[in-house]
């Protein structure tokens, strides 16, 4: 046959064609490991949310905390065949749920195992089972769903075809607009001494209600679309939201009694998550003229001021440890859900304002003091969350 130029106009039809039979192609086979990269094509505006958000960086390869104990704690994430105490390691089963599924440990052998918690790892769970088994004992991550390997999901009430694949997205509304597409993960997670760690799920639970995670984490904009940032500890615009700080002071003969109130909005705890994050409360005094007169820390209430830190502390005998090795709670100063707290404070001298300031820390200073030159500046950096301010 004689090629003619012609013949150039065809191939953008060809390459559409062809695309269009590789994904409905897909749609008989496992879709287990198809990358997020396949979704963008119809998704950007969700896929873009997502690329940026903290569930595309789960992995150890990606996220420099997570990947610091991982590799402290199992091993190199690039090598396959790697064993916690002769199992499969557990982190994996939420942190990148591709590789869990296929028992792999080597994140860096397929684009699913790199990209953490994608589209697929969601979009194809159909049912929650729970993270405890009924003999007793934990089932977390992937374990605690049943999924799909041929069908996606969709949080709609009714079927509907696909695009690109050809085939139904599955409604399942049940799962995917409640909190049980979250819970596999954020319930809870004890380390081997059966200590808990992160524990979102129990705290939600106490609290009641019916506020799910999507709410806060998943809002939908003006034009219908779900927001697949899933802003979370990472970010402190969405750490602030649940956070409502506000001080009061008044004058008693020499010196001036300071109240700070702290109501924490969230059906779960205030920090909730990986048990090293905190946050804390600096208060200043000024006089008239403007100058600071007085501080409620001479260095950080984490030395001098216990009443304004707010963090869950677990160690063994010797004191707090690291999360791996501890085997007991020794405090829980954290605000509880929906819980409203005063710290108050006596200031000597003529003050005419009292600023109260809360930060929020992603690291205990401990931690940070420890692994600080393995960790990206910026993670190192509290947040401010709050200000609050009142003049006499």
């Amino acid at each position: 046959m004689t090629f003619r130029k012609s013949h150039l106009l065809l191939i953008p039809f060809i390459a559409l064609f062809l695309n269009n039979v590789s994904f409905a192609a897909d749609a008989h086979k496992d879709i287990t490991n198809v990358s997020s990269k396949k979704c963008e094509k119809c998704h950007e505006e969700i896929y873009d949310q997502w690329k940026g958000s903290m569930h595309a960086q789960s992995t150890a390869l990606k996220d420099p905390i997570h990947g610091t104990f991982y590799s402290m704690v199992i091993g190199d994430p690039r090598k396959e065949g790697v064993k916690k105490n002769g199992k499969y390691p557990a982190c994996l089963q939420c942190h990148s749920p591709a590789a869990a599924k296929a028992g792999k440990t080597k994140l860096d052998a397929k684009k699913s195992y790199s990209e953490g918690v994608n589209c697929i790892s969601c979009h194809t769970l159909t049912k929650f089972k729970g993270t405890k088994k009924e003999g007793g004992g934990l089932q977390l991550g992937m374990k605690a769903y049943e999924y799909s390997t041929s069908k996606l999901q969709g949080p709609s009430g009714t079927s509907e075809k696909h695009k690109k694949w050809g085939k139904g997205v599955e409604g399942n509304p049940g799962l995917m607009k409640t909190s049980a597409a979250c819970m596999g993960c954020h319930d809870q997670r004890p380390n081997a001494n059966k200590v808990s760690l992160c524990q979102t799920g129990d705290e939600i639970a106490t609290a009641g209600g019916s506020t799910t995670c999507q709410t806060c984490h998943m809002p939908t904009t003006e034009d219908g679309i779900t927001n697949h940032a899933m802003m979370g500890g990472h970010q402190g615009e969405m750490v602030s939201r649940g956070l409502v700080m506000t001080v009061d002071a008044k004058k008693e003969a020499d010196t001036t009694k300071a109240t700070v109130k702290l109501q924490n909005l969230l059906p779960h705890s205030f920090p909730t998550g990986a048990p090293f994050r905190n946050f804390y409360v600096m208060v200043a005094a000024f006089n008239k003229e403007g100058t600071q007169i007085w501080t409620s820390t001479k260095s950080h209430p984490m030395k001098d001021d216990k009443q304004a830190m707010f963090m869950y502390t677990i160690g063994n005998e010797d004191g707090p440890t690291a999360p791996p090795m501890a085997t007991k709670v020794i405090a829980d100063t954290r605000l509880k859900p929906n819980e409203t707290r005063e710290i108050s404070y006596e200031i000597p001298g003529d003050v005419a304002r009292v600023n109260a300031t809360a930060y929020y820390d992603l690291l205990l200073n401990p931690i940070k003091k420890k692994f600080g030159d393995k960790l990206p500046a910026e993670l190192l950096e509290p947040k401010e969350i709050a200000k609050a301010q009142i003049r006499l």
